[in-house]
């Protein structure tokens, strides 16, 4: 089929061909009241498709061309220096936080003991970093109907150890970031942005006597985003770690690949022209430097295949950014009216956020299981918020025995109303109005039964 092509023919060929299968095959059906509405799904056409199958004729497999051209457009999306993509949004937190554990960072690095402030409501891998290296969280409530950290337990919540802040912005909804922002200043703290909800959300800070609007994500120290099916774009499995700080960068890309000290991509040997003529540590003088390792690394890498995708999903980003605001603010309208047994979501002051969900708090006498079970039954996919309060889960059940490995900071009231009375429903970017007014339409009739 291919003899008398040249590679490049035969790739345009294939590639045509695979366009023509997507737009065929991978059509979704119009939406009919009473199908299922996931409350997330992957958004995608032939252009991701194309992308993928241009990667695999490569066969490179590993990071390469695509990974490059990734990192280099989300970094110019966001306005960052640094970009690293890795295999996935829970890698990304891990990066981050060991990032901070790196003995290049001197006084400021975190060590075993070492506090990290952040909330027992969201998902655990913000979490689990720095328990499993050895840090200790200390948790602190929520506030409703924002559904981020309450930033007047900051203070009560320090102490002589404290390291750092690491919280996730709240399906879309972005913490208090001046607020937050000024705190780890003021103590000279790291803080970490879990984005993996919220890439595309923007928030306005105060600086130098004006304002300036900038994307979470890039405000503290390091971000992180995830690029798993559900999230805001997709590759599959994927995740980002990005900063705007040299050192950290360097530190991530190490302790990302393997903990080396080479900064040479795969495939490439001697960009710095001293491979063979340095000392590194007690190793011989002309050691390899492609073999020394300045961190206990990781391998955390993602498939060029996986970059091939994301590329086509940035192209769209913007859109589906602008969708999620469009479904959300369609069914924050559609429910009015229902506030009498219904707690519905606030945007944080200052932010334009880039929605993951809607949340909805089931106020007394409205009980969320009944609710979430009739609107399941119709169709319409629910989700409680994560862990609603990690530290009630079994994971945490030696912890709580033996009242060592964290500790609380006042209490976590909010956080145990959100375990019992919190729901949320999709807002993804492939919902049509027709499935935001079933929804709307599912919840009321819940609540009025």
């Amino acid at each position: 089929m291919f003899e008398h092509m040249s590679e490049a023919e035969a790739r345009a060929q294939i590639l045509e061909q695979v366009a023509g299968y997507c737009d065929t095959f991978h059509k979704k059906a119009p939406y009919k009241e009473g199908d299922r509405i996931p409350y997330a799904s992957r958004v995608y056409d032939h252009d991701e498709m194309v992308n993928l199958v241009d990667s695999a004729l490569e066969f490179w497999l590993t990071s390469g061309r695509y990974t490059d051209e990734f990192e280099k457009k989300l970094a110019g999306y966001l306005g960052v220096k640094h970009c690293a993509l890795v295999n996935s949004g829970s890698s990304a937190n891990l990066l981050a936080f060991m990032t901070l554990t790196s003995p290049l960072l001197g006084e400021r690095r975190i060590k075993k003991g070492d506090e990290i402030i952040t909330v027992a409501c969201g998902f655990p891998t913000t979490v689990a970093p720095a328990i499993q290296y050895g840090a200790v969280p200390v948790f602190v409530d929520v506030t409703i109907p924002q559904y981020n950290i309450d930033v007047t337990m900051l203070e009560a919540a320090r102490s002589d150890r404290t390291k750092a802040v690491m919280i996730a912005h709240t399906l879309g909804n972005p913490f208090d970031l001046r607020a937050v922002k000024a705190f780890c200043g003021k103590y000279g703290l790291w803080l970490v942005e879990d984005n993996c909800d919220a890439l595309g959300t923007r928030y306005t800070m105060e600086e130098d006597g004006g304002e300036v609007t900038r994307f979470t994500g890039t405000i503290g120290d390091i971000g992180t985003s995830s690029f798993y099916p559900p999230h805001h774009m997709t590759m599959g499995e994927g995740g980002a770690v990005y900063t705007d700080n040299g050192l950290l960068n360097r530190i991530m890309r190490s302790l990302r690949d393997w903990g080396r000290d080479c900064v040479c991509p795969s495939g490439r040997d001697n960009m710095c022209g001293h491979r063979f003529d340095r000392q590194y540590g007690e190793l011989p003088l002309g050691y390899d430097h492609k073999y020394v390792y300045s961190h206990l690394g990781y391998n955390l890498k993602a498939t060029d295949m996986q970059a091939a995708i994301g590329c086509a999903q940035l192209d769209k980003f913007p859109s589906f950014v602008e969708r999620r605001r469009h479904n959300f603010d369609r069914l924050k309208a559609a429910l009015a009216g229902t506030e009498e047994k219904l707690i519905l979501p606030e945007a944080c002051p200052h932010s334009r956020p880039s929605w993951f969900g809607f949340l909805i708090t089931c106020k007394e006498g409205t009980d969320r299981n009944e609710v979430v079970r009739y609107v399941e039954q119709k169709g319409v996919q629910t989700r409680m918020l994560f862990a609603g309060n990690l530290t009630k889960h079994p994971c945490f059940d030696e912890m709580r025995k033996s009242g060592e490995g964290y500790r609380v900071a006042g209490n976590l009231e909010n956080t145990d109303r959100i375990l019992r009375d919190t729901f949320w429903v999709g807002v993804y970017p492939g919902m049509t109005d027709e499935m935001i007014d079933y929804m709307a339409k599912t919840i009321r009739e819940a609540i009025g039964r």
